[in-house]
């Protein structure tokens, strides 16, 4: 008699639900919630059970709020590209994620977005998104509502913080060298009284200064338009800013990028590749001089739940399961599908990672000059009234007495002015020689893939060869949560042909 399989849902408490294969001579559809009648079938032998996830009940804690709000776009961002349904393993390879992540992110969204799960006949777990999901989360998620604002705050104190040391040098200027003149124009006075018999004496010298005039370059978005701003030189506030803090990271988001790029490279070459294809965009050690230390491939081995596996001639190859099943039918069937070099696979994208050099300041020439010229000035002034102070009278509620008070937070000033940017470019030496160092052997591995010897093309090819890129299309599905347990009763038939498929 020809075997065939069926599903048992056990509801054993409302919040833990298991799907179970089964196959056998007779077999009986029990439901422990659902009042329907009982079914029979042939007798079952389970054969893979499968975990519904216990997290995509709705309720009212929003569980998209929960996630990191990177981890949650990243995965949302995935799900769109794949037209609202994915396994784990596709948000994974295609975000970049964890796949532990991408589960938690997957369940969440679910959860508040009333998706549901499909189950296929070989136990693949698939999550499927309604088109407006995301306005539905945007409808329950407070916190994805008020986002783009605290974002905008962050960005505008963030810049208050840095724009703060590049006024203060205008101010501390003023402070410095008007309170020299008075304590000039002061004895002066004193001079003029004891020949003149105390008749006063007035400078005319008046300053009138306002603090707002110090923000006339507000701009909060100052690193991101540095980034990509052409060599028109910068105002005043921006050249302060760039001498002594510099531009940013010149890498921001390219490790992201990173592990998007190894993600979708794995899915594309079937889930089984070798250490060398992914050596020249991982961080290899410029001193390891043996070529079988591959102790880098650890962290894309963690992060999606990968494998090695050893092939009929002893080679070490790694296998990543979670990427091997997607519900995308882009690219299945397709020879040239599995096997690409990455060079090939995106076009335009160089053979291997290469991270930026910092750079000590996009400043011009001339920028520099006036920025060093005006920080030399303060420190000058400094120096010149600590040394007036000492020998000057100070008479209470004035702009010397004020003075006096904030000395001291003067003299770090001036002297952080060029501390800082000091203590920076010894640092960034020293991090530009890593970031060298790094890329060089990046380089080397990436030639190595250029012309294989005998023995990587052999490994190479047996990747290619235990590659695997399984698409679980709507013909595969035998349970969905989105319908009632009860409604989904399958014909023996059609078992018996899925299951002489995968006999």
């Amino acid at each position: 008699m020809a075997s065939s399989a069926t599903i048992c849902a056990i509801l054993s408490p409302p919040s833990n639900q298991s799907l179970l294969l089964l196959r056998g001579r007779r077999s009986t559809l029990l439901s422990h919630r659902f009042p329907t009648p009982i079914r029979t079938r042939k007798v079952p032998v389970i054969i893979k059970a499968v975990q519904v996830p216990t997290g995509i009940v709705p309720g009212k804690i929003v569980e998209t709020d929960k996630l990191p709000s990177d981890v949650r776009d990243k995965a949302m961002s995935a799900v769109d590209s794949f037209g609202g349904r994915v396994t784990i393993g596709d948000v994974a390879g295609k975000a970049g994620l964890k796949v532990n992540d991408a589960e938690t992110a997957l369940q969440a969204i679910a959860a508040d977005s009333d998706g549901f799960l499909e189950v296929s006949d070989e136990g693949d777990v698939l999550y499927v998104f309604p088109k407006d999901y995301r306005l539905k989360l945007a409808s329950k998620s407070f916190r994805m509502k008020i986002e783009p604002f605290l974002g905008k705050s962050k960005s505008a104190f963030e810049y208050v913080i840095r724009v703060s040391f590049g006024t203060a040098l205008i101010a501390s200027i003023v402070l410095v060298y008007t309170a020299i003149i008075t304590i000039l124009s002061s004895r002066s006075d004193d001079d003029n009284r004891g020949r003149r018999g105390g008749r006063s004496y007035n400078s005319g010298f008046n300053l009138f200064f306002r603090p707002t005039d110090l923000f006339w370059y507000w701009d909060p978005y100052y690193y991101r338009r540095t980034r990509t701003k052409t060599n028109n030189g910068m105002n005043y506030i921006e050249s302060v800013f760039s001498f002594v803090f510099g531009d940013g990271d010149p890498n921001e988001g390219l490790e992201e990028e990173r592990w998007k790029l190894i993600g979708q490279y794995i899915s594309s070459n079937g889930g089984v590749v070798a250490g060398e294809e992914l050596a020249p965009y991982l961080d290899i050690s410029p001193n390891n001089g043996t070529l079988d230390d591959e102790s880098y491939v650890l962290p894309v081995l963690i992060r999606f739940d990968g494998h090695p596996e050893v092939n009929d001639e002893g080679d070490i190859l790694y296998r990543f399961p979670s990427l091997q099943r997607t519900a995308s039918s882009q690219g299945a069937g397709k020879k040239e599908y599995v096997g690409k070099r990455w060079s090939d696979w995106v076009a335009g994208m160089n053979k291997y990672f290469k991270e930026e050099k910092w750079a000590f300041s996009k400043i011009t020439s001339s920028e520099k000059a006036m920025v060093i010229g005006l920080g030399g000035l303060n420190f000058f002034g400094v120096v010149i009234l600590g040394t007036m102070l000492q020998s000057t009278n100070i008479t209470s509620k004035s702009l010397i007495s004020f003075v006096s008070d904030i000395f001291p937070i003067l003299q770090i000033y001036a002297a952080s002015f060029f501390a800082i940017p000091l203590g920076r470019w010894l640092l960034l030496k020293k991090t530009n020689i890593e970031i060298e160092n790094r890329n060089k052997a990046r380089q080397d591995r990436a030639q190595l893939l250029e012309l294989p010897d005998v023995l990587l093309k052999r490994k190479l090819l047996s990747a290619k060869d235990m590659a695997k890129r399984t698409v679980i299309s709507n013909e595969k599905i035998v349970y969905s949560t989105d319908r009632d347990i009860s409604d989904q009763d399958f014909e023996e038939k059609e078992w018996d042909r899925r299951l002489r498929e995968r006999n």
